[in-house]
């Protein structure tokens, strides 16, 4: 099910698609959105709310799924309403087919299978199994611990994880920046919080590439040098 989404603090459109979860049953389970409601930005996370509960179509068995998230290129983190059950999806709620970049929406990636977000270690998990699809089987806690979040490391690699709700700032992007540079290697950087405006901004500008892990564990491309690394897995 896709939704059409525009942000309420830069007015950007975006298309968002939502991910289905595996049921003890087997069959897959969809969150049924809302595409009449306005998303809510996510200013302070309260754990228990960033969880929803979904019926299985088929067992009728309940599950906890985190709610659907969606990371806009301001830097503001937007929580996709969902529909109540039994109400009819909105008419933007259709499947969408390919659009353009990120103002029109994107084309939908491949899979992405990874593990939901519950704790710190299970978002250190989810970043290095996307580095692993980059090629980067040797991920490793840095050596040097950053002055905010976790430090990882690989063979022409470094990457800042910042796991709890504290958005990431121009000095983290310039930071991480400069141990690469040390190191002659590349750098990423994700959050569960996304970035403030002027994080982005310095961000591009010095050719970071900062992505966002929903709670499904799946980073999503933020800003131009993300989305140009994320385009080599399509």
């Amino acid at each position: 099910m896709s939704v059409s989404v525009r942000c309420p603090a830069c007015r950007g459109a975006h298309r968002y698609t939502a991910p289905s979860y595996p049921c003890v049953c087997g069959a897959p389970v969809g969150l049924p959105l809302d595409g009449n409601a306005v998303p809510a930005p996510v200013v302070h996370r309260v754990w228990q709310d960033d969880w929803v509960t979904v019926r299985c179509g088929d067992c009728e068995r309940p599950g906890e799924w985190p709610r659907p998230e969606l990371g806009c290129p301001c830097g503001t983190v937007l929580r996709i309403p969902l529909a109540d059950p039994g109400t009819p999806p909105g008419p933007d709620a259709a499947p969408a087919p390919s659009l353009g970049p990120r103002e029109t929406g994107a084309a939908p990636r491949p899979a992405f299978r990874s593990v939901p977000i519950r704790s710190a270690r299970d978002a250190v998990t989810a970043t290095v199994l996307y580095l692993r699809r980059l090629g980067h089987g040797d991920i490793r806690r840095a050596d040097q611990r950053p002055p905010s979040g976790i430090g990882l490391a690989g063979r022409g690699v470094v990457v800042l994880l910042e796991p709890s709700a504290r958005r990431a700032t121009p000095r983290d992007v310039e930071c991480l920046w400069l141990t690469a540079m040390t190191e002659s290697a590349r750098c990423l950087h994700f959050s569960l919080a996304g970035s403030t405006p002027d994080a982005r901004d310095r961000a591009d500008r010095l050719g970071v590439p900062l992505f966002l892990l929903d709670l499904t564990g799946t980073p999503q491309p933020v800003n131009a040098p993300a989305d140009a690394l994320d385009a080599t897995l399509t």
